[in-house]
């Protein structure tokens, strides 16, 4: 009953502890415009996955080793497991949006030619745009109906939430507010500078390659090793049992997970800031 307690407690310390981290970042943790769009859904299974993950991890832990400092690093082991497994999904999202981004841009190149004005053509690719930003089209063209159309334009980035978009919308506002000339060739550009984008980005993670198999490989063989003398030479762990013990092996926990962390932020690729983020 005791372990039990403790592990819910250290579980309710562990979620304050991230909670204070993300306002001190100002992470949103529950964005509310999740509610419009079925994203909270999504949300609330990863957010169920996780709490499940680590609560299991934290209490096998626990039951394993009678450890807090075990209990505490499988909890946080379990929670950040769906996150490693995804970011080889996230980076083909990234690399999809960009490339559906060049993709929209040279439609409406395309399109201008023919159209009657920049909101016909907007319209006019309402029903052909790519998948990833399809709905946000689809919501821009939308907007033209009833909103002025430097506006509508402004929400599409916010929705679409890249600073290739913002490059794009940039410049379609500055057409639609001011008759910028040669919009066609400016907009090929965009689409081409958006395209090489996405080739840098795969070229980078190939690269890195080898420091996200160097993580991975030193995790299983370290995670491995422990479990192997928890099951086999308790005897030689022994020493970790005292007060002192738990707190040189928090020592070497902190040690792992710092190098570990410093390892795959080497493996990252650094996202631009949204410069339309600014003028807010």
């Amino acid at each position: 009953m005791i372990v039990v307690v403790v592990a819910i407690l250290g579980a309710a310390a562990g979620i304050g502890g991230l909670l204070v981290w993300a306002g001190v970042r100002g992470v949103v943790v529950l964005d509310p415009a999740a509610l419009a769009d079925g994203r909270l859904g999504r949300y609330m299974d990863r957010l169920v996955l996780r709490s499940a993950l680590a609560i299991g991890g934290g209490l096998f832990g626990l039951w394993s080793t009678r450890w807090i400092v075990v209990g505490v690093v499988a909890a946080g082991l379990g929670w950040w497991a769906p996150a490693w497994r995804s970011s080889r999904g996230d980076h083909q999202r990234e690399v999809d949006l960009v490339e559906a981004i060049a993709s929209w841009t040279e439609q409406i190149r395309d399109t201008l030619a023919a159209a009657n004005g920049l909101e016909h053509a907007i319209g006019a690719t309402a029903s052909l745009a790519p998948a990833p930003i399809a709905a946000a089209v689809e919501r821009l063209a939308a907007r033209t109906d009833y909103e002025r159309l430097p506006d509508a334009l402004r929400r599409f980035a916010d929705e679409v939430d890249h600073a290739s978009a913002d490059f794009v919308v940039a410049a379609l506002v500055i057409a639609a507010e001011q008759q910028a000339r040669d919009l066609g060739a400016l907009l090929g550009n965009l689409a081409d500078s958006a395209r090489d984008e996405a080739r840098m980005r795969t070229r980078v993670w190939v690269g890195r390659a080898r420091t996200r198999s160097a993580v991975r490989i030193i995790t299983v063989v370290i995670v491995s090793f422990v479990l192997a003398l928890i099951a086999f030479n308790r005897e030689y762990l022994r020493p970790y049992d005292t007060a002192g013990g738990q707190l040189v092996l928090c020592v070497i926990v902190m040690s792992f997970i710092g190098s570990f962390v410093a390892m795959q932020r080497l493996a990252r690729i650094a996202t631009p800031e949204r410069f339309t983020a600014a003028r807010r």
